[in-house]
Parts: C-alpha cells; sequence; structure tokens
C-alpha cells in the first residue's frame, strides 16, 4: 500500500478523522470536521490533498447483529457523495463499538470527561482505520 489513508467516524455534529503512516501501517487521530452539505465533504476533500491521501475508510456502523440501521445507510450515502467528488477509492469499513472502545483508551490514558467527549471522534477514527489497515495485513 502506498499513500496515506484516511479515516472518518460520522457523528451527528462532527467527523472524526484519523490518518495513517505512509506504509499504512499506523492509525492516528487527525481532528474533526463538522458536519453539514457541502461544507464537510469540501473539508476533508482538502485534507485528502493536503496530506497525499491514497485512499478514504468510512466507518459503517452496523447493527451488534451485523445488519443495516439508518445509520448504516447514512454511511453508504455519505461514502457515494465522497466518491462523486474526491479521486481516491472510498471504502467501507464496519465500525460496531468503535466509540466504546475510543472511550475507553482515552481513559486509560487519565483523559476526563470534556477532554474524552472532544477526542472521541477523532480516536474512534482511529479505532476503525486501525482495523481497516489490519485486515489489508494479513
Amino acid at each position: 500500500m502506498t499513500g496515506r489513508v484516511l479515516g472518518l467516524d460520522l457523528g451527528q455534529a462532527r467527523i472524526g478523522v484519523a490518518i495513517s503512516d505512509e506504509k499504512g501501517r499506523l492509525a492516528v487521530p487527525f481532528g474533526s470536521v463538522h458536519t453539514g452539505a457541502p461544507q464537510d465533504v469540501k473539508a476533508i476533500a482538502k485534507i485528502v490533498d493536503e496530506q497525499g491521501v491514497s485512499t478514504v475508510v468510512v466507518g459503517w456502523p452496523l447493527t451488534l447483529k451485523g445488519e443495516r440501521g439508518t445509520s448504516a445507510a447514512h454511511a453508504e450515502r455519505f461514502a457515494e457523495a465522497l466518491r462523486g467528488f474526491l479521486k481516491v477509492p472510498v471504502e467501507l469499513q464496519d465500525e460496531r463499538l468503535s466509540t466504546v472502545e475510543a472511550d475507553r483508551a482515552l481513559r486509560a490514558t487519565g483523559a476526563g470527561a470534556r477532554a474524552r467527549r472532544r477526542n472521541v471522534d477523532a480516536s474512534a477514527a482511529a479505532v476503525i482505520l486501525q482495523s481497516w489497515l489490519d485486515a489489508r495485513r494479513g
């Protein structure tokens, strides 16, 4: 894999953003983008261009039973909108429990409630992206 990969965790108010290293081994939180079309897609496109991103991975919130719900359908529509706007591949990645895992990791670092709320979106995006990267390495 060449180029950095961008991971997205879609939320109600913010989209968490994470990015990989050049070799696609490690995902790190990058920040967040406020939701709202078309500004959110434009902000993501700017990050893709500025960071040399080769692939975008969108969290796909299936239910615990692995079924599609309204949030999964929203993620699919958002991924399709990105595909129409970006010149790089956009993939979906199962993100079940990623926010729970991200919050647990932030708690383990001693982050307070305010810091966890501020950082959980980007941290969840990093969890999603790391899962995608790990699955590609086999």
